[in-house]
């Protein structure tokens, strides 16, 4: 396993600020490419405009036609929280701007696999629909729109997945990941993209005199579904990203969120007034993956669809059992995980771990791969693939990968799929995740196949983790009010990481909660009060050291609604 080491982030001299933003403020935005107030004004008005996105034009050519002749849509979603928050914008969206039948399906993980398939399509006949619109899926659905135009239904796709060499025939995709396509960000997630298509179908209606006769809908009434999916999915937080976050945030907050969000939140135990980005990825996404993971993503869309708050609580509590369900089966199997790194490495050495790593257990579930794949990764910095049995008669592994900085993980799976034809059945993803199918027979090869990808493609001096931290803060910056700023600034996610110190500090007094978490008494030697801290997951069975150099968040304690400042240790190294 991997120690992280602290490395403070360069930054350039804050840029000329006007107003009363906080000195570290201007420091932790500079450090992060952010060098005026005009970057960090996050105004809806300054989205990039949808007319700059491929695609739209025929896309909402054929949407503006269903909704004229009544014609019978069925959204496509996907099983995790992007496609879910996808799912819900563009049938909440379609029925705002006028549709008069919509209706959704989202593929089963167990049954269906990924994304809009010919089975799928089959199951869809009874319906009888028109038009199909993919959310979050679509760009690799070759045999799916096949099967969807033999039976005379056309599809839309929408999507943010990188495209392999060729399209599906769909009569219009829309994805800025295209080749060629001039949309500047490049990070939407897949709810992202549906918006962008309701917003410029919504101007299309416009100017062609829909809105006579009907009101024309406030589509920002969506923002915090856009939001919620934005940042569950990971994607980096641009500038366009971040005013979407933003947008949705500022309406949680203000409870102008749909039932479904509120009773989520409620749900987790957090309060809708102060919910941040982080609420977004840790409390609320978990829970709407959760039923795509272990149950049916349908359950997690019906949550988000519920304008009843009572039901809507009462789906967001199943939801909050079954994430419940998932973390106890989540820790099981990352045991599993560690215990094997570990007796290959006892048995081998570490100079001989592969540098892809690709890990298989016959009774690992299938959804929960992708978690288990990202706390090993973690554990080990390096690409790790985690498999498990894909079908009942254990011919088929589906597996799910994470990668660490300047990995591409889409790109090496392409790799191993030209260098070893018919080694993976199907893949797709990104830079950081992806998913893919290969026969049970060839798991060793693959392996090996992947291993050997990494090593070509891997700089070995990005196998040292490194802790990014904005550096140390005055004596006098330990303040519940700079906590506050910290708090609500940003939106911080992924490509935009929340601000991080470091100091060193002497260990007053140590507690231990639960089994694995710790509470500490620090003591800054500038400082004539003591402060609080916590690190979850800090405690393996030796104590703290008496000094130490910690790399922490400054958050707030507000437990039983009083607030106080706490710092919240992100890892630490020890000092004689």
């Amino acid at each position: 396993m991997r120690n992280w080491r602290i490395e403070r982030r360069s930054a350039p001299p804050p840029g000329e600020w006007t107003g009363n933003l906080h000195p570290v403020l201007q420091r932790i935005y500079a450090a992060r490419g952010v060098a005026s107030p005009h970057d960090v004004e996050h105004r809806l008005a300054r989205l990039v405009s949808p007319r700059q996105l491929g695609g739209l034009d025929t896309a909402c050519e054929r949407l503006e036609r269903a909704l004229r002749e009544g014609e019978r849509i069925v959204v496509v979603g996907d099983f995790d929280a992007d496609g879910a928050t996808g799912t819900a914008v563009a049938v909440r969206g379609l029925r705002l701007l006028g549709a008069t039948d919509v209706d959704y399906q989202v593929p089963n993980r167990f049954t269906h696999g990924y994304g809009l398939s010919p089975a799928l399509v089959d199951e869809l006949l009874p319906r009888k629909p028109d038009l199909i619109v993919t959310v979050d899926n679509g760009v690799a659905a070759h045999a799916g729109v096949a099967a969807a135009n033999a039976l005379g239904i056309a599809v839309v796709v929408t999507d943010h997945h990188l495209p392999g060499d060729s399209l599906p025939d769909a009569a219009a995709i829309v994805n800025p990941n295209l080749p060629g396509d001039a949309f500047p960000s490049k990070a939407l997630a897949g709810v992202g993209v549906v918006f962008y298509v309701l917003l410029a179908l919504r101007a299309r209606l416009r100017a062609n005199g829909w809105f006579v006769q009907r009101a024309e809908p406030d589509l920002s009434t969506l923002l915090d579904l856009v939001a919620l999916g934005t940042v569950a999915d990971l994607v980096p937080l641009d500038y366009n990203n971040r005013v979407l976050v933003d947008a949705g945030l500022r309406r949680i907050r203000a409870r102008q969120a749909c039932a479904g969000v509120l009773a989520l939140i409620e749900s987790s135990k957090r309060a809708a007034e102060s919910l941040c980005a982080n609420d977004l990825g840790f409390a609320l996404g978990p829970r709407i993956n959760a039923a795509g993971r272990m149950d049916d993503m349908r359950l997690g869309i019906e949550c988000l669809l519920c304008d009843e708050p009572r039901r809507a609580r009462e789906l967001a509590d199943r939801l909050s059992a079954i994430n419940a369900e998932r973390r106890d089966l989540q820790a099981q199997m990352v045991e599993q995980g560690e215990a094997t790194v570990a007796s290959y490495l006892a048995r081998y050495g570490a100079d001989t771990l592969p540098i892809g790593v690709v890990l298989y257990e016959p009774d690992w579930h299938v959804g929960i791969v992708g978690l288990v794949a990202s706390k090993l990764k973690e554990r080990l910095h390096r690409p790790v693939i985690a498999c498990a049995p894909g079908d009942d008669d254990g011919e088929e592994i589906k597996a799910s990968g994470r990668s660490i900085a300047g990995f591409h993980l889409r790109d090496a799976l392409a790799e191993v799929d030209v260098t070893t034809p018919g080694l993976i059945t199907r893949f797709g993803g990104h830079a950081m995740a992806a998913g893919l199918t290969l026969p049970a027979s060839r798991l060793a090869e693959f392996a090996a196949a992947f291993d050997a990808v990494a090593r070509r493609r891997l700089d070995p001096a990005l196998l040292d983790p490194v802790l990014q931290t904005d550096g140390c803060l005055a004596a006098h910056e330990y303040d519940l009010e700079l906590a506050r700023q910290l708090r609500f600034a940003g939106p911080w996610g992924q490509a935009f990481p929340e601000p991080l110190f470091d100091d060193e500090f002497r260990v007053l007094d140590w507690k231990l909660m639960g089994q694995t978490h710790l509470r500490l008494t620090l003591q800054h030697a500038q400082r004539r009060e003591p402060l609080d801290a916590v690190m979850f997951g800090g405690y393996a069975g030796q104590p703290p050291p008496a000094r130490l150099r910690a790399a922490f968040e400054l958050s707030i304690d507000d437990w039983n609604g009083r607030e106080k400042l706490r710092l919240l240790v992100r890892h630490w190294e020890a000092l004689t």
